[in-house]
C-alpha cells in the first residue's frame, strides 16, 4: 500500500519515507478496525433461534385429558389449561407424574418445553411456560 493509499483509508498525514514507518502507522489504526468488526459480530449473534412449526399428534398419540378433552398440539395444550380446572391439573400433574411435560417431551418431542413444565409450580406457571415455547414457534 503507497502512502498514498494510508493517507486516503486513515485520514491522516504519514511522514514515512520507508516501509517499516509505514507499517507502524497501519498497525496503530487496525485495532479500531476489529473493535467495529467484534460490535457488528455480538449484534448478529443475539437473536434468539426460532423452532420451525408446532408438531401435531394424530390418533392414540392425542393427550386424551381426563375431563374428556383431546389434545393434539401445543396450541391445544395452551387453550386447554386456560379453560381446565384445577382438579383436573392435580389429577394430570402431582409430585409423582406429570402427564402434560411427559406428553410434550416423548410426543411432541420438545424436551426443553418439558423440562420447563416439570419445574413449573402450579397451573399458572404452566401456562406462562406453554405460552412462551410457542412464542419461539414460527407461525
Amino acid at each position: 500500500m503507497s502512502i498514498l493509499q494510508i493517507k486516503k483509508v486513515f485520514g491522516t498525514k504519514v511522514a514515512a519515507s520507508t516501509k517499516s514507518e509505514t507499517k507502524k502507522s497501519v498497525s496503530k489504526k487496525a485495532p479500531v478496525a476489529s473493535k467495529v468488526t467484534k460490535t457488528v459480530t455480538a449484534t448478529k449473534t443475539t437473536k434468539a433461534p426460532q423452532k420451525v412449526g408446532l408438531v401435531c399428534a394424530e390418533g392414540e398419540q392425542c393427550f386424551w385429558s381426563n375431563d374428556g378433552l383431546v389434545l393434539s398440539s401445543l396450541a391445544d395444550l395452551q387453550a386447554a389449561l386456560i379453560a381446565m380446572s384445577e382438579d383436573t391439573y392435580s389429577h394430570h400433574v402431582t409430585k409423582e407424574k406429570n402427564d402434560f411435560a411427559d406428553w410434550v417431551e416423548f410426543v411432541l418431542i420438545d424436551k426443553q418445553c418439558a423440562s420447563d413444565l416439570r419445574k413449573a409450580k402450579g397451573k399458572k406457571a404452566a401456562m406462562a411456560v406453554v405460552a412462551h415455547t410457542l412464542s419461539a414457534y414460527v407461525v
